[in-house]
């Protein structure tokens, strides 16, 4: 076998060019992520790849997911269906009214029966938002949501409830409980660039332990947005079976999820909730087998501001918390390599990083402007550029 290597150039602008004129021929980027952090990156993506890859978790217990959990003990679909809906296809040549459908929610002040009066309309087609869809995909929407409506129980709350992520439920209970077939139509309808998929088909939730030696499940009392931020610094996650005691479960990688994994020509860690949406992911058994296979580059792009998950975690120990939890230690990482490189703002100040550490680790440092305006945040444009000049 034969290496061969090549000059970094950061950001790339030949490399930027040929994929920008032919995003179809563009390299697969693979993404572990959940959270709607990363998707205006992903609709900007679409300019240059509609090969990218997100593998989203399904265990989240907040937000208009968690009714539909409770109401069917399903994944979480909240996360899955917003990325699809960032990479969907909003040119004229997608279809512009199945997305404005799919991202439409019904009233959070309306009373239970105008909720349950718009989502029979919406069953039968009459709806405002139905009625320029056609056929056959009308007739395709109109089935999965006739579904939900017959088996939705009588005090179920849709306010405020998502019309894509009832669309994904109907489905969910149209296929024996599985989301793969009507995520792939779902993407199919809305002419999704790129792929979207859960890391697992499972109804798994999140568990951390505290450095008090406190325990809390469930994601929406860990992420700090729905609930109060945690108190104490988060030592340990893990998956559970339910959220009514500690009961630790594993998940086991598909075999279609391997396979992308391990031939992604790019695989990032992105920003987002530390825990509840990285880390999570890479909970999952197979996920770091199948990275380890992969010889393409592997990035980890930090968070900017304030995560609430991260209280206590300073860049360089989240660096070694993936290490370990991927390798069991980040020594290891020299030679059976998980992460190549953290990818940083010039000018942005993470925090102290040790580079003797991070070598002996066989992880590198590459800086460049990704930061445009304040307050800072990642620009969406310099972000897909600079890791595209990766691959």
């Amino acid at each position: 076998m034969a290496n061969v290597t090549r000059r970094l150039i950061i950001p790339d602008s030949v490399r930027i060019h040929r994929y920008q004129s032919l995003p179809e021929l563009a390299p697969s980027v693979l993404f572990f992520s959940g959270g709607s952090a990363l998707n205006k990156i992903s609709r900007e993506l679409k300019r240059y790849t509609h090969h990218s890859i997100h593998m989203v978790t399904p265990f989240d217990s907040g937000g208009s997911s968690a009714k539909l959990r409770q109401a069917f003990n399903m994944p979480a679909v909240g996360d899955l269906r917003s990325r699809i809906m960032a990479l969907a296809d909003e040119t004229v040549l997608g279809q512009p009214d199945v997305f404005e459908l799919f991202r439409y929610r019904l009233c959070d002040d309306a009373s239970p029966a105008q909720l349950a009066q718009e989502l029979a309309q919406l069953a039968d087609g009459s709806h405002v938002l139905m009625q320029p869809v056609v056929a056959p995909m009308k007739a395709l929407i109109k089935t999965q949501l006739v579904r939900l409506c017959k088996h939705l129980p009588e005090d179920f709350d849709l306010r405020g409830a998502s019309v894509g992520n009832l669309i994904i439920a109907g489905g969910y209970l149209g296929h024996q409980q599985l989301l793969d077939p009507i995520v792939f139509l779902f993407s199919r309808l809305v002419k999704t660039l790129g792929q979207v998929t859960t890391i697992v088909d499972d109804t798994h939730h999140l568990g951390v332990r505290l450095q008090s030696g406190d325990v809390i499940l469930g994601q929406h009392l860990i992420t700090g947005k729905e609930h109060a931020p945690l108190a104490q610094p988060i030592s340990e996650i893990w998956l559970n079976q339910g959220l009514e005691e500690e009961r630790p479960v594993s998940a086991y990688l598909p075999e279609d999820r391997r396979h992308s994994i391990e031939q992604a020509d790019l695989i990032c860690y992105p920003p987002g909730s530390f825990f509840t949406s990285l880390m999570a992911n890479l909970l999952v058994s197979g996920v770091a087998q199948a990275v380890i296979l992969n010889p393409n580059p592997k990035i980890y792009l930090p968070n900017l501001g304030v995560d609430p998950e991260q209280l206590g975690w300073t860049l360089m120990a989240r660096i070694e918390y993936m290490l370990v939890k991927l390798l069991g230690s980040p020594t290891v990482n020299l030679h059976t390599p998980v992460l190549n490189w953290v990818l940083l703002d010039q000018d942005y100040d993470y925090g102290e990083l040790d580079m003797a550490t991070l070598a002996k680790w066989g992880v590198s440092v590459v800086k460049t402007p990704l930061i445009k305006d304040k307050p800072e945040r990642y620009d969406e444009c310099l972000v897909a550029e600079a890791l595209l000049s990766f691959a």
